[in-house]
């Protein structure tokens, strides 16, 4: 194998808020879960399994949160999905029927009906329901490098004056990754690429090796990289871990709403969906049960020209032709991206392309046959560079550059205000005053060796880390499902104030104990002392 001139390193990252919620029949935010995985994670393992029985040489980085991770082992939400899945199989079988004079709408019906039946064979059959252990077999085969994220997404920054409450979100992940994928993991995905200083030294004493920030994070480094974001850089307080920062050229060639290939008017359009557009007689069965309007995923559009209203029908091999074009675009820019930066650096520049997963399949349909062919051409259609991990680079390449990177986030403006604004600011209180409880009672309660004591301190622990999840912040931020968000919050601040105030009152009821323990029954293991500092 030739020598590259420099290298690609493409990481999904992969996250959804834990919503799991036995006590109800049906929830609308759980189809979050079911639509990511029959548009994103399913459409990725089977590419990713494809591109090995082919012979393709590849390398691509996940991080797959732990909430992520719970959800698709917990088995309430597996039978859901079953569930989930054969009532779209039964919506697809109707669409035929009912399409069936429109020769156009018929085979993207067809379509539908194919793909959601190949879902639920390789959930149920390929991978008897554990979507985890898909990815587990992937990495084992050394085609993908999983790394963790913090264990709830809690955005870090606004917990630094806490500092075991960061460390116990980092910790929690590590130990949540090594009890299912068998090691430690070598990487994180900082939530939100949420940076601050001093972060680094947390991160070293977990065990991890490298994270990821945004691009800002590193140019405005205290001694900026003469490499720029093309090199890893160590952190001058942690000098055993690394920081890749986003490459923002890349990078706009897929999110960019003006320049990005999503935006073509070949591809489907994600916001016109028969759940919003039919009859309600016809659609009822397949919506929300109380009568809302939502995505089912079946979709009849394209894009089409912004400046025409009226969006024309989708064709599925139009838009798989310019996934196509789209794929030889990208490894052309990266070419000559690659060629110019390797004439001024003292080692092969890495171009890390990082994107949320859910981006491919889910907001943009033809996203997995995008990257399949974007990795197929790689392997096939060029030797500039080759696709590679963080890990393998740094095992290459380490990290000489020392410096300490600049406070960031990505999001708009790129300094936390998407996770601290007018929106979301009285949330933050709130989880002071609970990390500082927290922190209290694992040095007060470090040695006991009462089992109610325990399960209550270890289910208090449970509802700071959900209550801390970056995802209620943002959604109200962007205004989508405020209620629910707001709710969820509030929800998890009262069961732990609720256990506090009973574990000081010496009066713990069991019954409820038990409730929030099933109910909230993420991290079966966990440890409250951790929040001590001491274990």
């Amino acid at each position: 194998m030739t020598t590259p001139a420099g290298y690609l390193c493409i990481a999904l990252h992969a996250h959804l808020p834990y919503i799991r919620h036995p006590e109800k029949y049906y929830t609308m935010e759980e189809n979050w879960l079911y639509e990511a995985i029959t548009e994103t994670y399913i459409p990725l393992l089977a590419y990713f399994s494809n591109l090995i029985d082919d012979g393709i040489p590849f390398k691509i980085t996940m991080s797959l949160s732990p909430t992520l991770c719970a959800m698709l082992d917990n088995k309430l939400l597996q039978d859901r999905y079953v569930n989930h899945i054969d009532r779209l199989i039964e919506l697809a079988e109707n669409e035929i029927r009912r399409t069936r004079y429109n020769r156009t709408m018929n085979r993207t019906a067809y379509a539908y009906l194919e793909r959601f039946s190949l879902c639920k064979h390789i959930f149920e059959e390929k991978y008897e329901r554990g979507l985890v252990a898909g990815f587990k077999k992937l990495q084992d085969a050394g085609v993908l490098e999983i790394v963790t994220c913090a264990a709830t997404h809690g955005y870090l920054p606004n917990m630094r004056d806490n500092a075991n409450a960061v460390r116990a979100q980092i910790e929690i992940a590590v130990q949540s990754y090594i009890d299912r994928f068998g090691q430690k993991p070598r990487g994180i995905w900082l939530p939100e690429c949420g940076y601050y200083q001093g972060l680094e030294n947390i991160l070293d004493k977990c065990g991890i090796r490298y994270t990821f920030m945004e691009s800002h994070g590193l140019l405005n480094a205290d001694y900026p990289p003469a490499s720029g974001v093309f090199a890893p850089v160590k952190f001058r307080d942690a000098h055993n871990v690394s920081a890749f920062a986003r490459d923002a050229e890349s990078s706009r060639s897929v999110w960019s709403a003006d320049e990005g290939y999503p935006g073509d008017p070949h591809y489907r359009e994600f916001y016109k969906d028969i759940g919003h557009d039919l009859d309600m007689r016809y659609i009822a069965p397949y919506i929300d049960p109380a009568g809302i309007r939502i995505n089912t995923g079946i979709k009849y559009h394209r894009v089409t020209n912004k400046h025409d209203p009226a969006k024309q029908l989708y064709n599925r091999e139009n838009a798989l032709r310019r996934a196509s074009v789209h794929a030889s675009d990208f490894v052309y820019k990266r070419e000559a991206q690659i060629k110019n930066l390797s004439a001024s650096m003292d080692r092969p520049p890495i171009i890390v392309a990082p994107y949320d997963a859910e981006l491919f399949g889910h907001w943009w349909y033809e996203g997995p046959e995008w990257l399949n062919f974007l990795i197929r051409k790689c392997a096939q259609k060029q030797n500039t560079f080759h696709l590679t991990t963080p890990s393998e680079y740094l095992d290459r390449h380490p990290s000489s550059h020392i410096c300490t990177p600049a406070f960031s986030s990505w999001g708009d403006g790129g300094y936390s205000h998407i996770w601290l604004n007018e929106t979301n600011e009285w949330m933050y209180p709130h989880l002071h005053r609970l990390e500082d409880r927290m922190v209290e009672c694992a040095g007060e309660y470090y040695h006991t060796s009462n089992a109610l004591e325990t399960r209550a301190l270890n289910q208090i622990a449970r509802e700071l880390l959900l209550a801390q999840s970056s995802d209620w912040a943002f959604i109200m931020k962007t205004g989508t499902t405020v209620e629910y968000a707001t709710r969820r919050f509030k929800e998890h601040v009262a069961s732990f104030l609720s256990l506090y105030d009973q574990l000081k009152g010496h009066n713990l009821d069991e019954s409820f104990i038990a409730l929030l323990e099933s109910h909230n029954d993420i991290f079966p293991n966990i440890d409250f002392r951790i929040y001590s500092g001491s274990t």
